[in-house]
């Protein structure tokens, strides 16, 4: 094991915003107000903005941050699940297969949350979503359906997130807070 850069200063700066923006934008939809509905929206719009951005990163950023460098395979998670008990660090130069499935996961989830809301109308507290004009009233229900479904499995996920966080640094003995603060990492080169 030898402790390398691994996160650049952006990609780690992004992942901060980006929780951010999401667990202060679901704490805004869920104790939501007459006063504080226009700032929903508008987080809703940051998190487009920060997925947005996270996409062309995923294609041009630097190599861990790349999609392509983080392609989990059915042999590698299987290899990963067989590993995932042993008391020692995993040791990935980035995301191990489990963990970039969380990732694929988060952000698919995240995306159509933050895309359904921009069709669905504010029950009068507010002006409608940008789209919410351009579809019909069926489309804006179904939408508006899946945008107050969709922030149970976010929780879920993010729950799941902390909770392998958490393993981490207390049963392996790796620490992805740090990692993802640092930008350093233990990484295992065989």
């Amino acid at each position: 094991m030898q402790t390398e850069r691994v996160w650049d200063p952006i990609t780690r700066l992004w992942h901060w915003l980006f929780a951010a923006a999401v667990v202060g934008n679901w704490l805004l939809g869920r104790f939501m107000t007459f006063d504080t509905v226009r700032w929903h929206f508008y987080g809703g719009y940051l998190v487009l903005a920060l997925l947005a951005f996270r996409l062309i990163w995923g294609f041009c950023g630097p190599q861990p941050a790349r999609f392509r460098s983080f392609l989990p395979t059915p042999a590698g998670v299987r290899s990963h699940l067989r590993t995932l008990l042993k008391r020692e660090p995993g040791g990935a130069p980035g995301h191990n297969p489990l963990g970039a499935l969380s990732v694929y996961a988060m952000l698919l989830v995240i995306a159509l949350q933050a895309g359904a809301g921009l069709f669905i109308e504010a029950d009068d507290f507010f002006e409608a979503a940008i789209l919410h004009p351009h579809v019909s009233s069926d489309t804006a229900s179904f939408m508006s359906a899946w945008h107050h479904t969709l922030p149970v499995i976010i929780l879920i996920l993010v729950v799941l997130h902390v909770v392998a966080i958490v393993f981490y640094q207390f049963w392996k003995r790796e620490s992805l807070t740090r990692a993802m603060v640092t930008g350093r990492k233990q990484v295992r080169r065989d």
